[in-house]
């Protein structure tokens, strides 16, 4: 059985810095395309970065390029998202998720999300 379990959202100022991270059970992070995603409340669910499994590329949203940063431990099925610099417009709740085709809006497997709070 695939689990994601997220960690690490609670509320924060503006520019702090946080770590939210993810583990996961029941895959290879060798195998799969981890993503990591948010929904503000009143928005759709936006795509915030994500590593391929293929060939260890990592994309991100323009909207935290130069801030957020995507890693993996596969050794210990763990995924993080370093965020600094934090915004209020960063405030959602973020969700980790899994797929073995591709970095996609669709993935397979989702974790049940932590909720992020910028205040301004």
């Amino acid at each position: 059985q695939v689990q994601l379990v997220e960690s690490g959202g609670c509320l924060v100022q503006a520019g702090a810095t946080l770590r939210l991270s993810c583990v996961v059970s029941g895959v290879s992070l060798d195998y799969y395309n981890i993503g990591w995603f948010r929904q503000a409340p009143g928005k759709e669910r936006e795509g915030v970065s994500c590593i391929s499994s293929s060939d260890g590329n990592t994309y991100y949203a323009d909207s935290v390029k130069g801030r957020f940063t995507l890693s993996r431990d596969n050794a210990k099925n763990m995924v993080y998202l370093q965020m600094n610099s934090l915004e209020p417009e960063d405030t959602a709740v973020y969700y980790c998720a899994a797929d073995i085709t591709s970095c996609h809006r669709e993935m397979k497997y989702w974790g049940q999300g932590t909720q992020v709070t910028v205040s301004s």
